[in-house]
């Protein structure tokens, strides 16, 4: 029997997205929107060629069909027909034929994993591939056994040239509570680290430890209350995960063990994995930007790091459809707040609702108390970018702003050694820049934060820049404090300003190390 993957959809690229790389959209006719696909693989449509038979395919079998008019390829074991969406691709119809006949995976990863690709052909759907990879013998009869001890055998492609150690986990309980215990070996764990979710009786805790994650796995044995606790022991990377017995009764094994439990695997192929989050506020902050406030379910432990995203999921015209976007705080001075709270419940978006759009509106349409799907984070800024860093500086086009908003505030608060941070803001008007009173604020309260807006349609009152990015804006603005100081830019907007950005602050001999782009 052949298990079809599970139903998503894919949303079209986000400046608010984060991620290494960007694609390049091409237009497409008139037809061929993303609701005209839709339409089409609702229609009742024979989409393969195969009249509803779903076969297992030969890598020579799949080599054969290689041409626009019969393209098969094959995504993690699943080979699809992809000839009917040539048209449809955002991307193209040649970025699509570089996968024609072939295993298509890490180009796919390549260019948007992030993208669940499953719904959007699942009316496409060939079969899956005849040969797979057999695991080790042992594999799963090692994984009977919860007694936490990854064998070195299972980690030696992967963590071995990452690490000298590699993790592992225990448990132990006493009447009430049940402790389980990850041991990651690593100095630069903390609670960003770990994301636990606990569903009815699954168990499911994800170590990130550098480009991998470490799962453990579990369907409990018995029943735990809703709440539980999550502490990290930095200087020896050890978590530890709390979790309250429903009833006083002595647990004879944590439970059975689920999909990749006690593995290591590289985190590009973990896949996304939601919970569903509850809308508690959203609020104006310009006419067309609102600030979006949703609450992690009692039963998860997620902390987004900074410079990372998310992927937010919502079932529009019975489709999943998913768009990635980059949680902010709630204001510019919370993380100033004393004491700050390390298990936020709460995450906030700073999200531009387009009218003619896709996705937003019905973000929009959401009330108080609906849900969305949250996934885990994602992104490749690296925290210890900013350590030792004397000079910021932030260039942000619209909504290209919230990437900055947590780097903004990580920098001057936990960065002794940062003299100045500067930001330029690009917008239209003037209705459009984003919390500009708490931008000023800051400015004024903070010596070292300095703000330019520029405006591209001022009215004729505007008295301060204008325009669009350019070297001499860069040129005046990138400004170091000294010949010798350590210089990070961080920059975000839409795909031609960042590319246009890049390109300047090459021109102007800014190294690749000295420059962060959050692309779509």
């Amino acid at each position: 029997m052949l298990n079809v993957p599970s139903q998503s959809f894919p949303g079209p690229s986000s400046q608010q997205r984060v991620a290494s790389g960007g694609r390049s959209k091409v237009p497409l006719k008139q037809g061929r929107s993303l609701m005209d696909w839709i339409r089409l693989t609702k229609s009742g449509k024979d989409l393969t060629g195969l009249k509803g038979r779903l076969i297992e395919v030969t890598e020579e079998e799949l080599k054969k069909h290689n041409k626009k008019d019969d393209c098969w390829i094959c995504i993690r074991g699943f080979v699809y027909n992809v000839s009917p969406y040539m048209e449809y691709h955002p991307g193209g119809e040649d970025e699509l034929m570089r996968a024609a006949g072939s295993d298509g995976t890490d180009l796919f990863d390549q260019v948007h994993r992030w993208v669940n690709y499953e719904s959007m052909l699942k009316e496409c759907l060939v079969g899956r591939m005849a040969m797979k990879p057999a695991l080790p013998k042992d594999y799963h009869e090692e994984k009977k056994v919860l007694n936490g001890m990854l064998p070195q055998s299972q980690v030696t492609d992967t963590l071995a040239k990452e690490s000298p150690s590699s993790p592992s986990y225990d448990w132990f309980q006493t009447d009430s509570l049940v402790t389980i215990v990850i041991y990651t070996k690593q100095k630069d764990i903390n609670l960003d680290s770990v994301i636990v979710d606990h569903r009815d009786d699954s168990f499911r805790a994800e170590t990130v430890i550098k480009d991998y994650s470490y799962l453990v796995h579990v369907a409990l044995s018995h029943e735990i209350q809703e709440d539980f606790s999550v502490l990290v022991v930095e200087n020896v990377g050890k978590i530890e995960i709390v979790l309250k017995k429903k009833e006083n009764t002595s647990w004879k094994r944590l439970g059975h063990p689920q999909e990749n439990h006690n593995s290591i695997i590289p985190k590009k192929d973990t896949g996304l994995f939601y919970r569903k989050c509850q809308l508690v506020s959203k609020e104006d902050v310009t006419h067309d930007t609102k600030l979006f406030c949703l609450m992690l379910p009692p039963s998860t432990h997620l902390q987004v790091p900074v410079g990372q995203h998310v992927y937010l999921k919502l079932p529009i015209t019975g489709t999943e459809i998913v768009k990635p976007y980059t949680p902010v705080s709630d204001s510019l001075f919370s993380e100033f707040k004393e004491p700050v709270l390390p298990n936020n419940i709460y995450i906030y978006f700073l999200i531009k609702i387009y009218p003619a759009g896709f996705f937003t509106p019905e973000l929009d349409h959401l009330q108080i108390g609906d849900y969305v799907s949250v996934s885990n984070p994602e992104g490749n800024f690296i925290i210890s970018q900013l350590q030792e860093l004397e000079d910021l500086f932030l260039l942000a086009a619209g909504t290209g702003f919230t990437p900055m908003v947590k780097v903004l505030n990580y920098a001057l608060t936990n960065i002794p050694s940062l003299r100045k941070v500067k930001l330029m803001f690009f917008n239209k008007t003037e209705d459009d820049i984003i919390w500009r009173s708490q931008l000023e604020k800051l400015a004024f309260k903070d010596k070292r934060f300095e703000v330019e807006f520029v405006l591209s349609a001022p009215t004729s009152e505007w008295s301060g820049k204008q325009g669009y990015i350019s070297p001499a804006l860069l040129s005046e603005f990138l400004k170091r404090s000294s010949d010798t100081s350590k210089v990070l830019i961080c920059l975000c907007g839409p795909t031609p300003f960042t590319e246009q950005g890049m390109k300047m602050l090459h021109d102007l001999n800014f190294s690749k190390d000295e420059i962060h782009s959050f692309t779509a």
